[in-house]
This record gives C-alpha cells, sequence and structure tokens, in this order.
C-alpha cells in the first residue's frame, strides 16, 4: 500500500512538471542569441542573466548618482508619505534606502539572500523600522494583495526568467490604482554603454506589459541613460 502511495505521488509530480513545462514551451522560445545571453526568449527578446551579489559593489558605485540621476528618478515618482512602496530586484538597497524616509513602508524584494542580507545588515546599523525584506522567487514577489501603491523595478525586469509569471504576481500585488515604475537603460540610444541585453526599447516593453493587462501612462524622458516608464492598469 505503501509502495502504491509513493508511486501515485510520483506519477502526480511527473505529469505536474510536464504540464508546467507545456506551459513554459508555449509562453516562451528557446534558441541561441547573444553569446552573454540565456538562450530564452519572450516575446522576440532575449532574457538576460541575472547579476549576482558578487556586483553589489557596481551597484553602490560612486559614480552611479551621476550616471544615472537617482535623485531625479525618485522625484519622478512623487513619493507620498502614506504611500507603500515596493522595489523588486531590490539589490544591495541603493534606491531602497533613498525612498525609506519619503514612504510609509518599503518592500526590499530579491530572489538572492546575500542582497538582502546587506540590505539587513545596513538597516539594522541606520536604526531603520520601515523596510521590510522579502525573499521572492523566479515567478513571484510574494506580496501581500491589493497593498502596494507603487512599484519600482530598476535594470532588473529584462532579467526575470519568468516575465509573465512575475508581472502577474506585481499586479496582483499592486493596488487598483497602483504604478508600476519601470527603469531600464535605453536600447534606442547606442550611446548608453551597456551590454545590448541589459538595455530594453520603450516600444519592447510596452507589448510585454499590454500583453499583461497594464498600459503606458507616460514615459519619462529626463533620465541621462534610462527609460522611466509608468505603467498603470488597462
Amino acid at each position: 500500500m505503501k509502495s502504491l502511495s509513493l508511486f501515485l505521488l510520483l506519477l502526480t509530480f511527473t505529469i505536474s512538471c510536464h504540464a508546467q513545462s507545456d506551459r513554459d514551451r508555449k509562453n516562451y522560445t528557446f534558441k541561441s542569441g547573444d553569446r552573454f545571453g540565456t538562450g530564452k526568449w519572450y516575446m522576440g527578446r532575449e532574457i538576460a542573466h541575472v547579476m549576482g551579489y558578487q556586483g553589489i559593489n557596481w551597484l553602490e558605485r560612486d559614480e552611479r548618482e551621476k550616471e544615472e540621476n537617482t535623485s531625479r528618478l525618485l522625484k519622478n515618482m512623487d513619493i507620498q508619505e502614506q504611500e507603500v512602496i515596493a522595489d523588486i530586484g531590490a539589490g544591495s538597497g541603493y534606491h531602497v534606502f533613498k525612498m525609506a524616509p519619503v514612504a510609509k513602508t518599503i518592500y526590499a524584494v530579491d530572489i538572492q539572500p546575500e542582497m538582502l542580507a546587506a540590505i539587513n545588515e545596513k538597516k539594522e546599523e541606520m536604526g531603520i523600522d520601515n523596510i521590510e525584506l522579502i525573499k521572492g522567487t523566479e515567478k513571484s514577489v510574494n506580496l501581500p494583495s491589493n497593498t502596494v501603491d507603487k512599484v519600482l523595478m530598476v535594470d532588473v525586469y529584462h532579467e526575470f526568467s519568468f516575465p509573465i509569471e512575475m508581472i502577474a504576481s506585481i499586479k496582483k500585488s499592486l493596488k487598483p490604482k497602483g504604478k508600476i515604475y519601470l527603469i531600464e537603460y535605453r536600447s534606442e540610444d547606442d550611446s548608453v554603454p551597456i551590454k545590448r541585453l541589459h538595455k530594453m526599447s520603450e516600444k519592447q516593453a510596452v507589448k510585454e506589459f499590454k500583453a499583461a493587462g497594464f498600459i503606458l501612462k507616460k514615459n519619462i524622458d529626463n533620465l541621462p541613460w534610462q527609460h522611466c516608464m509608468v505603467f498603470i492598469r488597462q
């Protein structure tokens, strides 16, 4: 009897895995592309590899304010003191700690425990109590439903292994009038000194977010290297 139960459990697991593989093949394609790419494609765009925690010093580089004008980005977001903000792919917390003084709550979401540990260490050193650390997965931001006013994604969306699932998860966490601030290096601009796979065009972003039920409200064109695209529900 125990052997039969184990067999049925394994059979169910195998069927579930095959069903998931079929869904992945339907939504995503797999082919060779950029030698630095993953070989996984979504809507004509090759998905880039995730930048590991080993690149944390680059996220905290002294030149970042000058290169990206992060202060202006935060002004673009017009954060209010009662708002709940989610930084998806928060990394080292570079933007998290800039937003914390002006928002009610900041959810710092990342899939790498090393990144979350770095944020937590700094959070404790500074005595900040309105930053909540969230361990996400490749398919979910693991945030409570209908709680977030604004989502910030800085140079991270193009690295999502499962963009369909991730946008759906983010959409679930947003309040009805919530906004997504999608920050990506401009692929339309060859002068931006970033690898092609780590850039996105406005056209591509609009196509992918439209498929998830979002429309581009505006693209705030005032950052040196990046798009500042604001998406809302259709």
